[in-house]
């Protein structure tokens, strides 16, 4: 389970190279997934655009869904966005590069979905066969409107008897597939020369602002990952502290009753005066806690955090903005009396 979890946050880190190695695996996996897929068309008017353009468009979101899932930085962004400004400034800029890189990536496998589907063109005849105007075909001279309506219907079940062999359906078919895949290509080929455009031109811009905003959002990404490790060292050593406190307090009230376990094993009285508690911290030396007693000095801590993050200026005094989790805080002397807050 723990290296489950630990190739989890390998892939949810902020690499690039990674990053793009999953869009290419949920890519490939979409390809493999529209190839295994049997369609079949209901084949009835009131369900075949529905049915054409649910399976066109239903699977791209959740494929888009799961593109943002596994992007660490959409969750960085909607919390770099949301946090209030404090002692640090927010940058919009900083938001809008995680946004357009998060959505470049989540992108890719819902547009190779909708790609397939078009130049394959089942899911367009299935969805369109009901909306072809019936007088661009000759052989629809002699039928009535309903008869138009049932056998446009039809049109995506070429084993069903009433279309079997007939030239009407395979030249509404062929009619159909021809523009879907005229469709396909064109985005295709839009998406090529976005691309292209954009690679092109952007030397062309001011590269300064463009590396700020890549730097500003890496450096974002790795302080909140820096902080959850943080944060579960931090929460490890004050469970250890309170396991520590518990069994401590339990001794001394024995020694204040009088009570000692004798060598038997039974519990005897003893005249022994109390011996003094033992260092909660075990002698670990665990120097960012000799500050925290309560759970309300870290929920200050953590709010404290939350809302005032400190100014990204390392020349400034650590009292600006006050407490927060450090690991690295002086450690106090003997006898010290405990203070409520610590700071960075």
């Amino acid at each position: 389970m723990d290296r489950f979890r630990m190739l989890f946050q390998h892939l949810q880190s902020s690499s690039e190279s990674v990053m793009n190695g999953i869009c290419l695996l949920l890519a490939a996996v979409t390809v493999k997934m529209y190839s295994s897929f049997d369609f079949n068309c209901p084949c009835l008017a009131r369900y075949n655009a529905l049915y054409g353009l649910g399976l066109l468009l239903t699977p791209p979101l959740a494929l888009f869904l799961c593109g943002l899932l596994v992007n660490r930085q959409s969750v960085v962004m909607v919390e770099e966005w949301r946090r209030p400004a404090g002692h640090r400034k927010k940058d919009l800029g900083i938001i809008r590069y995680m946004c357009s890189s998060v959505l470049q990536r989540a992108l890719a496998a819902p547009l190779v979905w909708i790609l397939l589907a078009l130049l394959d063109g089942k899911c367009f005849v299935c969805a369109f066969s009901n909306s072809v105007d019936p007088e661009k075909f000759l052989d629809f001279a002699n039928m009535t409107p309903s008869q138009v309506q049932l056998f446009l219907a039809k049109v995506p079940c070429k084993e069903d008897e009433m279309v079997k062999d007939s030239p009407a359906r395979k030249a509404v078919s062929r009619y159909l597939r021809c523009l879907s895949q005229a469709i396909g290509w064109s985005i295709t080929l839009l998406l090529i020369v976005v691309a292209f455009l954009a690679r092109c031109l952007r030397p062309c811009f001011d590269q300064t602002v463009f590396l700020q905003r890549r730097y500003w959002s890496n450096y974002v990404d790795l302080e909140q990952k820096l902080f959850d490790e943080t944060c579960c060292e931090h929460a490890r050593d004050f469970a250890h502290r309170c396991v520590l406190h518990f069994f401590s307090s339990m001794q001394s009230e024995l020694r204040a009753f009088g009570l000692r376990r004798d060598p038997a094993g039974g519990i005897s009285e003893s005249q022994e005066p109390p011996e003094p508690p033992e260092d909660l911290d075990g002698g670990s030396g665990k120097a960012h806690l000799r500050a925290i007693s309560s759970r309300e000095q870290v929920d200050h801590l953590l709010s404290t955090w939350y809302s005032r993050k400190p100014p990204l200026d390392l020349t400034a005094s650590p009292r600006l903005w006050g407490p927060g989790l450090n690991h690295r805080a002086p450690v106090a002397a003997p006898g010290t009396k405990l203070c409520h807050q610590v700071d960075v």
